[in-house]
């Protein structure tokens, strides 16, 4: 095994986390070593010019603690599809695996993912929220984009496109063209994911409520999501005259090292 790449790395969205981040990172450290003690986390603590937030000397100092944790901290050139490319981007790992830093998605399932995807030999594996504390109109919302996903993009298996941790192969990743800079970009992973005919994997988990701070998911947020899903089914149609993509596995691009 060669110590200097990490059998996972973990990109954690910390946008604006402040202080709370580190009651995030430690038990996640902790669950790592249990299963896999060949990692990395990237803390992703990109900043809004003169904002104030401190996310930025958190996470740095977080990483001055740990040898292999290690932060991202640039001045945002947009939202979370540009914080989670610049995290992805900057992982060293055979595997990579994504999840906010808020504390609503547990960090156990980061390991639980991480199981699946070794035991059953998938592509991607991600979670779908089965117990939701975010409210009635987020959960009303996402019922309705899921729902209008599958229609616009049918046969992919997959309950809850927005939902994290999502975990891939460095392979698989370096086999998609992730371009989105806003909160897009977990629909785009799906689709692509589809478009490759990766074998996908899912998990339940309890999405909890978000105590410290409101939500960064707006109305217009909303708009962007239903205009972006009509927009790529219309570029998607474009593939529908190439020749059809073979499973990833069959192109060499398994996980397997």
């Amino acid at each position: 095994m060669n110590p200097s790449v990490p059998d996972i790395s973990v990109v954690v969205l910390a946008y604006r986390s402040g202080d709370t981040i580190a009651s995030f990172v430690q038990p996640l450290i902790a669950s790592l070593e249990e299963v896999e003690p060949n990692w990395e986390i990237i803390l992703v603590g990109n900043y809004m010019e003169n904002s104030g937030d401190s996310t930025p000397q958190v996470v740095r100092a977080l990483a001055e603690k740990h040898p292999r944790i290690r932060a991202v901290t640039e001045v945002k050139q947009g939202m979370m599809g540009w914080d989670m490319r610049a995290g992805l981007e900057a992982a060293r790992g055979k595997t990579l695996a994504v999840i906010d830093g808020d504390n609503q998605m547990p960090y156990a399932d980061v390991v639980r993912v991480y199981q699946k995807m070794r035991a059953e030999r998938l592509d991607l594996v991600k979670t779908y929220r089965v117990r939701r504390e975010d409210g009635p109109y987020r959960r009303a919302i996402s019922a309705c984009y899921n729902n209008f996903f599958k229609i616009l993009f049918p046969g992919l298996k997959s309950r809850d496109i927005n939902s994290k941790p999502k975990i891939m192969s460095r392979r698989v990743y370096q086999s998609m063209d992730l371009t989105s800079n806003g909160w897009f970009i977990d629909a785009e992973i799906m689709i692509q994911a589809r478009r490759l005919n990766l074998r996908i994997g899912e998990v339940a988990t309890h999405f909890q409520c978000l105590y410290n701070r409101p939500s960064f998911v707006k109305p217009l947020a909303i708009l962007e999501f239903f205009g972006n899903l009509i927009w790529s089914r219309i570029r998607e149609f474009r593939f529908l005259f190439k020749k059809k993509t073979p499973p990833i596995r069959e192109t060499g691009l398994d996980f397997v090292e």
